[in-house]
């Protein structure tokens, strides 16, 4: 996202063309003294239309575009001739941007592919000139009717980012030290809590250069859920995730953290996260002896059964990376309903290519 703002959240007006008035108008040639009405119609006015954009990120550009208006359309001529339809007006936005009706928070529309697009304000048909008011009793009709104006409406843009899993921890848990392991994005990574102040995104890829995208967002604090810190604000973010990744720093207290996290989901108003998968990387293994830390991951394992997987790793040291990274590429097949079918894994991680509501944790499915 280089070094420009991110802004998930702006209000737009959008106002559709004028359709172009109908005039009126008598043929006049020196071999047809009676050559009757031809007025021709005003043109249809241009549309305002959403698109969706790979390219963008970010609706830092739609706060200096407040008003969208498209072009007039043109008005009629003489010889029936109908004037030319406004220009339309297409605006940019990332993919995932939801529209809501600004009056009622109706959800206006949802652009959710590549080059999807949404309208936002049409424009107003041209106005009929004379000549199609003729009739056999009214052979010269100096009627004509003015265009429409065009649809005007607010609209609120609220970007969801689309990703397949999303990364959620305490601040200085290691989620962007992970994600920069994991994929090739190079989010901001410092010794300090809240180093991430905005969704990072990255693209784990397999052999064939397909793969996810994983969402690392701004560390959540206890009373996230009531505003505090920065991580609720963005949690709308992975709500259309297919799986959440909890990132928990074996070396402190990571029962403590899970539960912690696990009740700021509870209690957001974002989404309801509560039937969505979730997994759990241990992170910072090399601050501990590797018998303490699969210890400690036995425990996790058998009293958190609500984790498909638990996989304990260093993304300082790419220790588990490897093995964490196909679970990742296994979202492919779920989808962000909620859909759990994934690929059962032993607990070294390897993949034996069968398939399950759920895996590792039989305790996970009999919860179920």
């Amino acid at each position: 996202m280089g070094k420009s703002a991110f802004i998930d959240e702006v209000e737009i007006s959008a106002r559709g063309g004028k359709g172009g008035d109908g005039v009126v108008s008598f043929l006049r040639e020196r071999a047809r003294p009676r050559g009757g009405p031809d007025g021709g119609d005003g043109g249809k006015g241009g549309d305002v239309w959403l698109r969706a954009s790979l390219a963008m990120n970010t609706l830092l550009a739609h706060r200096r575009l407040r008003d969208v208006r498209a072009a007039n359309g043109k008005h009629g001529s003489g010889g029936k001739r109908t004037g030319g339809d406004g220009e339309d007006v297409v605006v940019g936005a990332p993919v995932g941007t939801q529209i809501l009706d600004s009056a009622t928070g109706a959800v206006h529309g949802d652009l959710l592919r590549p080059r999807q697009r949404v309208l936002l304000a049409g424009g107003g048909r041209g106005g009929r000139g004379n000549a199609g008011f003729k009739t056999s009793v009214n052979r010269a009709p100096r009627r004509r009717t003015n265009g429409e104006t065009g649809e005007e409406r607010r609209f609120k843009l609220v970007l969801r980012l689309l990703a397949n899993v999303g990364l959620v921890g305490m601040p200085n848990a290691g989620k962007s030290t992970l994600l920069a392991a994991v994929s090739a994005a190079r989010p901001k990574i410092a010794d300090y809590p809240f180093t991430t102040l905005s969704p990072q995104l990255g693209f784990v890829a397999d052999e064939f250069g397909e793969g996810v995208t994983v969402a690392d967002l701004p560390g959540l604090i206890r009373g996230a859920a009531e505003g505090a810190g920065l991580g609720n604000r963005f949690l709308r973010h992975i709500s259309r995730t297919a799986m959440l990744c909890f990132v928990a720093d074996i070396a402190g207290d990571p029962a403590r953290d899970c539960k912690a996290l696990e009740s700021e989901l509870a209690n957001s108003s974002a989404a309801d996260f509560g039937e969505k998968p979730k997994m759990l990387a241990l992170n910072k293994t090399d601050l501990l002896p590797k018998a303490e830390a699969e210890k400690r991951t036995r425990t996790m394992r058998e009293n958190f059964p609500q984790f498909l997987f638990v996989r304990a790793v260093s993304a300082l040291t790419g220790a588990g990376i490897k093995e964490l990274a196909p679970l990742f590429l296994q979202t492919r097949d779920m989808g962000g309903d909620g859909d759990k079918t994934v690929a059962d894994g032993n607990d070294n991680g390897s993949d034996n290519g069968n398939r399950y509501r759920y895996s590792e944790n039989k305790n996970a499915a009999a919860a179920k």
